[in-house]
């Protein structure tokens, strides 16, 4: 069973992480990644994330593409003790409401 995790709107973890109250952590892949992300957000892959090395400092709002894999992020974080939450709708969400993203080759749209 997994723990209960929070939901966020992508403009609300849009808000606080520039405020610097959380942490926004992207768990795509390299390519997704590199395709187009939050500038504020820092990238673990789902695939290589260890709860225990995420600093606890600040809670930590988790993102994906759409909001199933940083679902499992944000349970795996909450059952270690760190205050997560799950951004709703992922980083389609994002850019539908029209956040911005930016991208390896500068300002990005997520595919």
């Amino acid at each position: 069973m997994h723990p209960h995790v929070a939901e966020i709107s992508p403009a609300e973890a849009h808000r606080r992480a520039l405020a610097g109250e959380v942490l926004l952590l992207d768990v795509r892949e390299e390519d997704e990644w590199a395709a187009g992300r939050a500038q504020e957000a820092v990238h673990v892959a789902l695939s290589r994330l260890d709860p225990s090395t995420v600093p606890a400092e600040l809670p930590v709002v988790a993102v994906c593409r759409v909001g199933s894999r940083s679902q499992l992020a944000a349970a795996a974080l909450v059952a270690r003790g760190i205050p997560a939450a799950n951004m709703t709708g992922g980083m389609l969400a994002w850019q539908a409401q029209g956040l911005p993203v930016i991208s390896d080759q500068g300002p990005g749209e997520i595919f």
